[in-house]
């Protein structure tokens, strides 16, 4: 008894939630067979908007108007657990009310789905042919037909008068309209006379400003009665581009000269010729800059350098038989600007020249105030000294490696002999 007793609960409770389930399943099924076609008016008035929304909306895609058989209950089930779910979520948020209230507006007014397709902006893009089943799945499909006046009646009166403001105007009001001349320059009184005086023609949304706005785009494409629009011309009378083209006389298309606007095209082309000379200059700084940040250091000799002065940051190539160090200004130009290794507020601006020797030796004169170190070695102002390979330089507490192209400070040194020797 002990153990039957334990195990009352759990019955009772599988039993409660089976009959959950089957309440879930039993309004699933009334909504999945009335996505099939069949009938059931048991639930049309569906207490949330949500699941009225769902069945309209399985309805509309799912267009055979004729019922079809109910599925074998395991089919039915299969569907409830697996399709209908699917479907209610992928076709969710199409065909809202207000779409429908525009929809049945539109055909009231134009009597024309092909127009309403064509001038009605509705949530959604629908083709042709989604608002042909639509409109006749409102018309003759009495539980779509029901929900969605049951939606319609929920609408704000703000949202339905927005609505009803975007209806279509129908050929009678056009060709009211129409008696508008062209260049009578019509007031809003005018237009409130014609709703005044034709009610019955008029939508009841219809105000005068509305009126106006749609006059006004009649007459921009001449459509009112008192505006024609001129046909082309037909047969030889057609001037194309080629013909007008030979017609123009070249010589009259020349313009009389400027001289204040030519002298102002030679000074700015002046001053761009000059930016693009300092640009070509400050080429290398950023050459030095490029260079630091990514790491990537081209090969030191090349064909055309003699040498390499190879700090912690920059790289100098010696590409002539003299070069000149020191730091570089607006007035002072000079072939290597030690700013860029690092602090060079020390340095001066002329601060050494090297220089290649017909025999293939490299001298570093001292030009500036303070001392070059060449290895250690103090060299004053005014003095010189020869640069080995792999020599150290340091200025102003900024250090240099020198490195000699040996490939080609040989063959210099042989081409000095055989001219020697000649």
């Amino acid at each position: 008894e002990r153990g039957a007793h334990r195990c009352l609960p759990r019955p009772r409770f599988i039993k409660r939630k089976k009959f959950d389930d089957e309440l879930v399943e039993s309004s699933l099924a009334k909504s999945s067979s009335r996505a099939k076609g069949g009938v059931e008016p048991g639930r049309c008035s569906g207490s949330e908007p949500s699941s009225s929304e769902k069945k309209k909306v399985s309805k509309s895609v799912s267009t055979p108007v004729a019922p079809s058989p109910v599925p074998a209950p395991s089919l039915a089930k299969r569907m409830k657990k697996s399709k209908q779910p699917l479907q209610v979520t992928k076709d969710l948020g199409r065909w809202k009310p207000a779409d429908d209230l525009l929809l049945i507006n539109a055909v009231l007014q134009t009597n024309d789905l092909t127009s309403v397709h064509l001038g009605v902006k509705f949530s959604c893009r629908f083709n042709l042919r989604e608002i042909q089943e639509r409109w006749y799945a409102l018309l003759y499909d009495p539980i779509i037909s029901k929900l969605a006046c049951q939606a319609m009646r929920q609408l704000h009166p703000e949202a339905i008068a927005a609505i009803q403001s975007k209806v279509l105007f129908s050929k009678a009001e056009e060709q009211l309209l129409n008696k508008v001349g062209s260049m009578s320059q019509p007031t809003l009184d005018t237009f409130q006379e014609l709703l005044h005086k034709h009610p019955d023609v008029f939508y009841p949304s219809r105000t005068a400003k509305a009126l106006q706005l749609h006059w006004q785009l009649m007459k921009q494409y001449y459509l009112l009665d008192d505006q024609t629009v001129q046909p082309l011309p037909k047969g030889d009378q057609v001037l194309n581009f080629s013909d007008a083209e030979d017609m123009l006389d070249d010589s009259k298309l020349k313009d009389v000269r400027d001289d204040v606007l030519e002298h102002e095209l030679t000074v700015a082309d002046r001053r761009q010729k000059r930016e693009i000379r300092q640009l070509e200059q400050e080429l290398h700084k950023w050459q030095v800059l490029v260079d630091s940040i990514t790491g990537m250091n081209s090969p030191d000799f090349d064909s055309q350098t003699l040498a390499v002065l190879r700090g912690r940051m920059v790289r100098y190539l010696m590409r002539s038989r003299e070069i000149t160090l020191g730091r570089a200004t607006k007035d002072n130009q000079i072939d290597v600007d030690l700013a860029l290794e690092g602090p060079a507020w020390k340095i001066s601006r002329k601060q050494g020249v090297i220089k290649l020797k017909n025999n293939g030796d490299f001298f570093i004169a001292n030009e500036g105030r303070r001392p070059i170190y060449i290895d250690g070695r103090p060299v004053l102002g005014g003095n010189k000294w020869k640069l080995n390979n792999n020599s150290v330089v340091e200025i102003a507490s900024l250090r240099f490696v020198f490195l000699i192209n040996q490939d080609l400070i040989t063959l210099i040194k042989t081409e000095a002999a055989k001219m020697a020797q000649q």
